[in-house]
């Protein structure tokens, strides 16, 4: 998957609350490290460098580092971004004070080696912080869809659920083991637009979306899918004079102790 591709910048804007939330509950301090794992164009990397936290934005996207580093720029903040995802995040071990992840990190192919990668640059008495959506509502469903049909176009054998990176429990499986403490959160956000279908026409930027008309328009299948996502925002729209959808999301923060699991005196 390659999120240099369309304009995910449109997404990234219409995420920030997301990350204004992420960052009320990290509450990145003065001179701390603060890694952003999955960092897009940058919008949690930036409002904790505001804060005057030492940032450092991983992402395997070129063009989306510099993006993000444009926007630094702008606004005069100081911010490092950086070639890597999140099973392979270029730092030493513990040199991280906070590790955030806005909708980033659950896009790892591998959660456990992702996690794992996490707690291990993350410092003892550090804390991960990250997003997961709760999987529901108009553009889960969306999501869903496209997903199955570009697996059925392939010919590719399914695969089994997502791993729920909103379910604390599951987070908990692969985080207590590095010495960590969970807790969580519920929160939303609306997406809107002029229309349902106005709506959906924008969205063609995101790079799921271009990468799933690759595969579906050669094959002439992209229209139906169209129609088939169109339907699913019209029965979700939460606006009659526009268009609008509510997505709920899960905020965990991980706290680790400040002597690593298992140590000895």
């Amino acid at each position: 998957m390659d999120w240099s591709v369309g304009n995910y910048e449109r997404t990234a804007e219409q995420l920030m609350p997301a990350a204004e939330a992420l960052i009320e509950v990290a509450a990145p301090r003065e001179g701390e490290h603060v890694v952003d794992v999955g960092c897009g164009t940058g919008n949690a990397a930036l409002l904790a460098a505001a804060r005057g936290a030492r940032v450092t934005g991983v992402d395997p996207a070129a063009r989306l580092l510099g993006v993000a580093r444009e926007r630094a720029a702008a606004d005069a903040l100081e911010a490092e971004f950086v070639d890597g995802d999140a099973a392979s995040i270029p730092l030493a071990d513990g040199e991280a004070d906070a590790v955030l992840s806005v909708f980033g990190v659950i896009f790892a192919p591998d959660p456990a080696a992702a996690v794992a990668e996490m707690a291990r640059v993350c410092a003892p008495g550090g804390r991960i912080v990250l997003t997961g959506w709760i999987p529901e509502g108009a553009i889960s469903q969306m999501a869903r869809i496209s997903r199955e049909a570009v697996t059925s176009a392939l010919g590719t054998p399914p695969t089994g659920a997502p791993f729920p990176w909103h379910e604390r429990e599951a987070l908990a499986e692969l985080l207590e083991p590095h010495g960590f403490s969970l807790t969580s959160e519920e929160r939303s956000i609306s997406f809107s637009g002029e229309s349902p279908a106005e709506y959906l026409d924008a969205e063609s930027g995101h790079p799921l979306a271009v990468a799933a008309r690759a595969v579906l328009e050669p094959r002439g299948e992209g229209e139906a899918l169209r129609q088939r996502m169109l339907e699913v925002l019209e029965a979700g729209n939460e606006d009659p004079q526009g268009f609008r959808v509510t997505s709920r999301y899960v905020i965990t923060a991980a706290s680790r102790a400040s002597a690593p699991p298992n140590a000895t005196r």
